[in-house]
Parts: structure tokens; sequence; C-alpha cells
């Protein structure tokens, strides 16, 4: 197996790795942990592996006082909102419901580009952003059929804020990139972001009552905690030095076809033609929005 060709299997990997990680904090939280016990195991996880990994192999570690800013705003809108509300927005509306409201990012991406960075919003993009938010409206307003949904509006709301807050994410992180490797950046945003989300869910965590987890919970844990955030954002990195970030971008739109196969086959959810419409709608918005433009990961 070619360099290129393990490139393209560690993306796809990840997208999987994505998509099945609806269903699973779907089913641990909030029936066994608390949405913000579980930021506090993921991110002190992922902290940890982060940081070991650099033991392993050292590299650089300084980064420059004119970046520090950057960084604490990436850690803000890439981790600590990004994490709280994707957590909890998941636990109250259903996995294909967030998973298709995530596509959305590449949309706020273009609105945010254009806005910050001054990118002009052709035809192409103002067609691509009525129709992704069309969508995405149908997907907020739909009732749920399935009963998996606690509070569809809050869920559904709370999502959308999330791909708001990691578009801004990717639009500001674009110049430490540039600067850094991608590992080191994850590194110190990780580091960033724990400064807030460790106070913010620490009580939640100390009261969880870890006797109640079974062994199925336990690997649900395991599997959000290591694999949806520290093994899927390094095989991403990994893509990205390989075939780059248009080929790895484009494998975001696998995420809602691995998350709805999975919660239909595991937590009981049907893909009604009224979600097909919503999906066909965003799909659609989607690539409008980047025609011709290079595309960038959702990393949820």
């Amino acid at each position: 197996m070619n360099k290129n060709t393990k490139a393209h299997a560690a993306v796809l990997g990840a997208n999987f790795i994505f998509g099945g990680n609806y269903a699973v904090v779907k089913y641990i939280t909030p029936g066994v942990i608390h949405p913000f016990a579980l930021n506090v195991v993921r991110i002190l996880v992922s902290l940890f592996l982060f940081w070991v990994l650099f033991l392993l192999k050292p590299g650089k570690i300084q980064i420059q006082k004119k970046h520090i800013p950057r960084f604490m705003l990436c850690a803000l809108t890439g981790v600590v909102i990004n994490q709280i509300l994707f957590i909890k927005g998941v636990s109250l509306t259903t996995p294909i419901h967030s998973a298709l409201l995530s596509l959305a990012t590449p949309i706020f991406i273009t609105l945010i580009a254009a806005w910050l960075l001054r990118e002009g919003l052709t035809a192409y993009k103002l067609t691509g952003l009525f129709l992704g938010i069309g969508g995405a409206a149908i997907l907020v307003l739909l009732k749920d059929s399935t009963h998996t949904g606690t509070d569809m509006l809050l869920g559904d709301i709370m999502v959308i804020i999330n791909a708001i807050s990691y578009a801004f994410y990717l639009v500001l992180v674009r110049p430490l990139m540039a600067t850094y490797s991608g590992i080191q950046v994850l590194r110190w945003i990780f580091t960033f972001g724990s400064i807030v989300i460790l106070p913010f869910g620490m009580q939640q965590f100390i009261a969880t009552d870890w006797s109640a987890f079974g062994l199925s919970h336990w690997m649900g844990l395991a599997f959000v905690a290591v694999g949806a955030t520290f093994l899927a954002y390094l095989l991403n990195v990994y893509g990205i030095s390989v075939i780059g970030a248009s080929s790895t971008g484009a494998y975001i739109y696998t995420q809602p076809v691995f998350a709805a196969i999975i919660a239909i086959l595991f937590a009981g959810e049907h893909f009604s033609a009224v979600k097909l419409i919503a999906a066909i709608l965003i799909f659609t918005g989607v690539y409008l929005a980047n025609f011709k433009k290079q595309s960038v990961q959702s990393l949820g």
C-alpha cells in the first residue's frame, strides 16, 4: 500500500469514527454520564495522549508570543464552545439530525471567510447558502418521530452554534497551520482549551456514578475520548500532510452517511423522506457554496 492510499484510508477511517461518534455520544449521555462530564473526560484523555506523543517524539514546543492570543481564540472556538455544545446538543437531538446539521460547517466557513477575509460572494455561493440554510431549517422544524431526541429544537440549535463556532476556528487556525505542525497546533489548542473546560464540567465529572457503567458504556466512553477525539484528529492531520486539505476535506460528505447507517442499525432511528430532502438541500448547498473552492474537514 503506497503512501497516498494509506492517507486516503486514514482520512476515510477518521470520518467513519466521526460518523459513529454521534450515535455513541447519544448512547452514553445523558444516560450514564452528564454531557459536561463527558467533555472533561474527552479533554483530559486527549490532552494526556497529545503530550505523551510529544515525549515519544519530541519536537518544537515553544510558540511565539504574538500567536498566543490566536491560539487562545482557536481553543475557545475549536475546543471549548465546539465540544461543549456538540456533546450537549447531540444528547438532546438525534444522531442523524446532528450529523446533517454539522455538515453545514463549510457553508458557515464561506460566510465567515467573506466577512473576515473579504472573500467575494458569487452567485454560486449565495445559492448554496440559501439551499444549505433551507435544509437546516427543515431539520430544525422537523418533529422527532423516533423519540430519541428529548429536546430537538434546543439540541439542533446547539449543534448549529457548534458548527458556526467550528467554522470560525477553521478560518482562524489557518495562519497557525502555516507556521507550526498540525500536531503541535492541536496540542496547544487542547492545552488552552482545558483551562476553561475542566472547571466548567468538573462538578458533573466528580458527581458521575462510575459504578453504573456497564462494559458497553466503558467502550463507548473510550470510543469518544480516544477514537473520536485523539485518534481521528491524528488521522486527519496525517491525511492533510500527504494528500492536502482539499482531498482530506472532501471526505466530510461521508460523515452523515456513516452516521445515518449506524444510527439506523443501533440507535433505532429512521431516515424519512423529509430528512432525505433536507440532506439533498444541504449537500447541494455545500457543493455550490464551495464551488471551485478548497474544502475544509469538520472535526466533531
